[in-house]
């Protein structure tokens, strides 16, 4: 499978400021938190194969403590790894395995579909995720990438119009947009009558940056509220204005079956507020459609999940062409099954790129 990307400084001068011993009881515990969500004990340690005493495990648990990469939850309890421990572990020690031909024809399956459009691949892909992690399975929908053949402003209230947007590639959309005040049926028409013959072909996005000027000039010719409009509409069009993106989120009970989340519902109250904001959810995925690589947050790396300490295990998914067009990821408890998700995140990225080759 591809490689992932860390946005916290590489790891690695971490691991090899570890001995082999500490390297391996650091990598037991981890490995341990991960499947049970309970604190690790030297006991435990020395029952489980280290051919050292509990004495000798305990004092390397002390240095790994004090170098932040373990924490004790509660007095003389054992040890789990810290957000930075687990960031070093899944950098440098995580053996990540890859999917098997029938996982993967059980994605194939669930995606693709017969005469399934991408729309509901999109829907599957969240369902998917969410089932198969165990976590929030997102996937932020694509900004749309064909060209513009007609706009059309149609007026609803004096505070609100309806834009009729339809694509080059057949698809419509019905966005709504404030108006300001003063806005006339005329002035709507000036602005679908100036867009019309200078967007034909081309993408939201190329509008806005190629227009500025033209608009500019053409300033003389429109009166200041149809400018006004056409100049509001680029420029949230164009963005695919997070608030206006759609945003698929699934699986939000299974967060509840942590048993760490049932001994902090605080915890999850603040994780299920995060999922709620959008805005910030939309720009946090497109930050991974910018790495072009499958991205892992945990806790405090990023600034959505500082509070309720998740982890986010995202991909990009892109056309042949290697153009990233969207992203869908994984939110659950920091503990989350890495060495599965990762792989089933990447796969599912893959399985909607092909799609959209398909799509072309």
């Amino acid at each position: 499978m591809s490689g992932f990307i860390s946005p916290a400084t590489p790891s690695a001068s971490g691991l090899a400021g570890l001995d082999a011993r500490a390297r391996d009881i650091f990598r037991r515990i981890v490995e341990s938190y991960l499947e049970t969500g309970e604190p690790v004990g030297s006991r435990t340690l020395s029952r489980g194969g280290i051919q050292l005493s509990p004495a000798s495990i305990r004092n390397t648990m002390q240095d790994l403590t004090h170098l932040g990469l373990l924490a004790a939850p509660h007095v003389s309890a054992g040890r789990v790894p810290t957000h930075a421990g687990l960031r070093l572990f899944v950098d440098g020690l995580l053996e990540i395995g890859d999917l098997s031909a029938e996982e993967r024809r059980a994605v194939d399956a669930r995606l693709i579909g017969k005469g399934r459009g991408f729309d509901e691949a999109l829907e599957a892909a969240s369902d998917l995720l969410s089932g198969l992690a165990g976590g929030a399975g997102v996937v932020a929908a694509p900004v749309r990438e064909a060209g513009v053949r007609h706009v059309e402003f149609v007026s609803l209230s004096s505070e609100q119009a309806l834009v009729v947007l339809v694509f080059d590639d057949g698809a419509v959309e019905n966005r709504l947009m404030k108006l300001a005040p003063g806005v006339t049926p005329s002035s709507l028409q000036q602005a679908s009558n100036f867009l019309n013959t200078r967007l034909r072909g081309r993408t939201l996005g190329e509008a806005q940056a190629e227009m500025a000027v033209e608009l500019q000039a053409a300033r003389a010719a429109l009166d200041a509220t149809a400018a006004g409009l056409v100049e509001d509409g680029l420029a949230a069009w164009s963005g695919g204005e997070a608030k206006d993106r759609a945003l698929i989120v699934r699986g939000r009970a299974n967060l509840l079956q942590d048993p760490e989340a049932l001994a902090d519902l605080e915890r999850v109250r603040q994780l299920f507020e995060d999922l709620e904001e959008k805005e910030q959810l939309i720009g946090l995925l497109d930050g991974v459609r910018e790495a072009q690589g499958l991205r892992i947050y945990i806790g405090s790396e990023t600034r959505l999940f500082s509070l309720s300490g998740s982890a986010v295990v995202a991909a990009p998914y892109m056309t042949g062409q290697q153009k990233v067009v969207g992203a869908i990821g994984v939110i659950g408890p920091a503990r989350l099954n890495y060495a599965r998700v990762i792989p089933l995140v990447d796969y599912t990225a893959r399985v909607l790129g092909r799609m959209l080759d398909r799509q072309d």
